[in-house]
Parts: structure tokens; sequence; C-alpha cells
């Protein structure tokens, strides 16, 4: 069988032999990677660390590997937004996956196990803030995942199908799609400390989130509907922007992914705190002791 080779338009590789946006060595990569939206939240998981071995920042993507309780591990930061996983994922899977100096896919495959720990918006009233809920299934209104062949194969398609019934799904919008996170991998790292969620990764902050500034919405009643929805005796939980696409990306690519966020707003109750530092603390140390 002939091997696939990668054109340098499709995969950049920079001068120092780095990938393209992460700036990151094929060498550098482990197995095991926690991911954070903000590049200063880095630190925050290396401090846990036994060992560093290398610190790379280029734009909002800050990496430190190392080692915890003696096996290897790296943190990265993704930026805010669906697109940025996008990035992420693909140069992640290039790095594991494509000798860097034939540009050949290589024969045998290897799998990451990526956990993201974040922050979101709840749409149920019980969920309080600082609670941990794992994004079980995640519902993708970004549309990342439709560019991709096999989208159907790892999405499911019946909760898609409800939901866009119960809301009636702008046509202006991307299709939404529904992944499940790794199971064994939310086993892994799931207990009864965090709630096991259904949460939806939106295309922006503001009005892609129902949030209405100076500008009106095209459908305001768009978060009443999604809070009212239920499928099988499922109900969504929770705002945030990446999910989604990690799951269907780590799904597509054979990768474990999975997301966990720290609720810090109740969108039903309009409460919200902005010292959540505690608790996103206390998530990333027990993420680690369980990855």
């Amino acid at each position: 069988m002939e091997k696939k080779i990668i054109a340098p338009s499709e995969l950049i590789i920079n001068p120092d032999g780095t990938v393209f946006h992460l700036h990151l060595h094929p060498d550098q990569l482990t197995d095991r990677i926690i991911l954070v939206g903000d590049p200063a939240r880095v630190d925050i998981v290396a401090e846990h660390f036994d060992t560093r071995t290398f610190d790379v920042s280029s734009r909002e993507f800050h990496t430190i590997g190392g080692t915890y309780k003696g096996k290897p591990i790296m943190c990265l930061s993704h930026g805010i937004g669906p697109d940025n996983i996008d990035i992420v994922i693909n140069e992640l899977d290039a790095l594991a996956n494509i000798d860097f100096s034939t540009r050949e896919v290589k024969d045998s495959h290897r799998a990451l196990s990526m956990v993201r720990i974040g922050t979101s918006g709840a749409l149920q009233p019980e969920l309080l803030v600082g609670t941990p809920v794992i994004a079980e299934k995640a519902i993708g209104f970004d549309g990342v995942l439709n560019y991709y062949a096999g989208r159907n194969a790892v999405a499911d398609l019946e909760f898609e199908h409800a939901l866009c019934r119960h809301t009636g799904w702008n046509p202006l919008w991307a299709k939404p799609y529904v992944v499940d996170a790794d199971k064994e991998l939310v086993e892994q790292i799931g207990g009864s400390d965090m709630v096991r969620g259904n949460t939806i990764s939106a295309v922006g902050f503001y009005g892609p989130q129902g949030r209405e500034l100076r500008l009106p919405l095209a459908n305001p009643d768009l978060n009443r509907r999604i809070e009212e929805f239920r499928f099988n005796g499922r109900k969504i939980t929770n705002y945030e922007m990446e999910s989604a696409p990690l799951q269907g990306l780590g799904r597509l690519m054979g990768h474990r992914a999975m997301t966990v966020c720290s609720i810090i707003a109740n969108r039903m109750s309009h409460n919200a705190t902005p010292n959540y530092k505690t608790a996103i603390r206390d998530l990333i140390a027990t993420v680690l002791d369980r990855i």
C-alpha cells in the first residue's frame, strides 16, 4: 500500500523542525496531555510537575512538558474557541503520527490521552458555581466537525435531530453535531465529585451563547428551549466553547479526549463569580492525580 505523503502547503514545518503553530518538536510530545484555555494557567498546572523538560510559547499556545509522579506529561494552552482546537488537535496528531523527516503518515498509530480543564456557564438551575461537569456528550454549535469525512460515524445523529426539532434550529447557523467523550477516559477521570453532563460548545461568548448586550439576538428564546430540551432522559447542562471539536476530532483521529469544566456562572439563576481560581486549582490537582 502506497504511503500517504503530506505536502508542505498542508503541514507547515518550521525551519527548526517544529510544527507551525505550536512550535513543538515531535520528540517533545507526551502521550498524556492536559489542555487549558488560558496560557497563564499552564504555569499553574506545571507547578505540580516533578520536573520540567521544556517551556515553549507561540501566540496563545503555551506548552510546558515534564513529569508528574514520574510519568511524562505536558500541559498546553489552546486559547479561546473551536477554531483553535482545530489547529491544536491536528498539530498534536501530526506530531504523533506523521514522520516530519519524510512527511509520510506512520504505519503504526500513536494514541494520545487529552483532558481539557476549563470553565463554563450552567444551563440548569441545580448546577451550583464551583461544580465540576464532565462533557460526557458534547454538542458542537461551531460546525468544525462538519468539514471532516466520517463526521456522522462518530456523532449521535438521533440526539442532533431531536435538538434541531425542539429548538427550531436556525438554518443560517452551522448544523449541530453531538459526540461522546472517550468512555474509558471519563471513567478514569470522573468520580462522585463530578457531574456527567451534556455540554454545548458555542462558536462565540456573547450572541452565540444567548448573551444580549447592545445587539438584539436573532433567536432570543434559544436558551430557554435548550434548558427545556430532553432526549432519552438527558438534558443539556452547560455552555463552553471547545469540548465538541476536541472530542469529535479526537474520535476521528483515534485519540482519547474529554473535557471537564468548573461552573463559574449559572445562566438560569443569573449568578456568577469572577473568583473561580480556587475551584480551578482543585480541579487541576484532581485531574493530574487521575490521568
